[in-house]
Parts: structure tokens; sequence; C-alpha cells
């Protein structure tokens, strides 16, 4: 997974990337909340954890811009030196989905992000999956659609799985090469280009069929289903 992180205390920041690498997540880490913004205008992250007080802005006026903003759904974890009733109710509402009071104890850390993590991304790696007219295999990592096999190379079937398990999210190049090719890969960018064109083929991702893939200008793809055209049709 991808957590990003944002604290204004360098040694909190080490901490957490630290430890999330530890638990084999790729962490980017900010010390301002204008740093955060100007990154996830163009990348995108699977979690969120940030400090309350920050320089700039405030943890709270983060996360609604977030929401407002970019991601409705991203998991938020706040970690703070706050412990108030009233502090605790103003992070929950203005986005946060979990609340940490420092000083953090990393068995606590770890398990809060993997129930976050848990919760917003449903492990699904075993048995039948099914959009639709398309069907995965986990266990043999095959793919069927309308119940006939589609052949699909290794990192074809990776990207199909992860696309539609994340159906409606942005997902920027970085992040989609990461989860494919690994946190430390130097493929080029033309080469998901090519993957995503010759699944669109295999797999006859059409509005007519209810999935397209968008590409969105200097972030990535979104992976989305639509009313097939032939329910949308006057009669």
């Amino acid at each position: 997974m991808r957590i990003v992180a944002l604290d204004d205390d360098l040694v909190v920041l080490d901490m957490l990337s630290k430890t999330m690498e530890a638990e084999g997540h790729a962490c980017t880490t900010h010390s301002s909340g204008a740093s955060l913004i100007k990154d996830m205008r163009r990348e995108t992250y699977d979690l969120l954890i940030l400090d309350w007080q920050l320089p700039d802005t405030t943890g709270p006026q983060v996360v609604r811009w977030i929401r407002e903003n970019v991601n409705q759904e991203l998991p938020v974890l706040f970690i703070t030196s706050r412990h108030g009733e009233a502090d605790i109710v103003e992070g929950l509402e203005s986005g946060a989905d979990d609340f940490m009071i420092k000083p953090l104890r990393v068995a606590e850390l770890v398990a809060r992000v993997r129930a976050l993590l848990r919760r917003a991304y449903p492990a699904a790696t075993k048995g039948v999956l099914e959009f639709g007219r398309y069907k995965f295999l986990s266990d043999s990592r095959a793919l069927e659609v309308d119940g006939k096999l589609v052949e699909l190379k290794n990192r074809e079937y990776d990207l199909a799985l992860f696309l539609f398990q994340n159906m409606g999210r942005l997902l920027s190049r970085d992040h989609l090469r990461e989860i494919i090719w690994g946190q430390n890969s130097d493929v080029i960018s033309r080469s998901l280009d090519t993957h995503v064109s010759r699944l669109r083929t295999l797999l006859d991702l059409r509005p007519e069929n209810g999935f397209i893939i968008t590409a969105v200008y200097g972030v990535g793809y979104r992976f989305e289903a639509v009313k097939p055209l032939s329910e949308t049709q006057p009669e």
C-alpha cells in the first residue's frame, strides 16, 4: 500500500516512515500542509497519517480540503497531542477515520493502520470475484469474460484485478507502477500505457459493455462502471 504522512516533527516523520516500510508499505512524508496538498494534486495514496498542528495550517483543514477536492474515501488517521473531547470530535467531523494521542506507541500505530486498511480495502486474494460479465478466478489467476477464458500475462492480470478492485478511484501513474512492477521499479511510463491499452482491447472495456478506463491528464487513470449505452437509449 501507499501511505502518506504529514507532521512538522522530523523525528516523528522518520519513525512513521520506518514503521510503515517495515510493514511492507511505501511511505511518502511531508512537513507542511502546502507540500502535501501540492503532492496530492498529482499523486494518489491508500492512507493518510497526519498531525493536528502544522506550521502553515491545521490537520482538520487539510482533511477537509482532501474530502472536498481529492478523495472522499481515503482513510485518515490523526496523530496529535490533543486529547480533549472537543478536539477528537472536531477531528472526526473534519473527515478523519481514527485518532491517536502522542506519544505514539508503535504496536498500537501498526494495529490501527492495519485495521483502517482492512476496512477500506477488503482482502480478496482467494476464491471468485465477479464484476458483471467479468469473473476473476483468484486461485488460478485466470479471468473469464462471459464464461470464456481470456489469456492474460501476469502483469496484465494484476493490473486488471487492481483496477476492478479500485473501481471509481483516481490512481496516479506512480501508484499503478508501484503496485504492478514494485516500489523500486524504473519501468517507463509508456509501458503502463501499453498495458492499459491492451486491457481495453482484451477485455472489451467500452461504454456499451459497462466499464471504461479514462486517462486523467497529468495524474493517471480512473476505471469506472457506467450504464451500458443500450440502457440509456430511448425506446
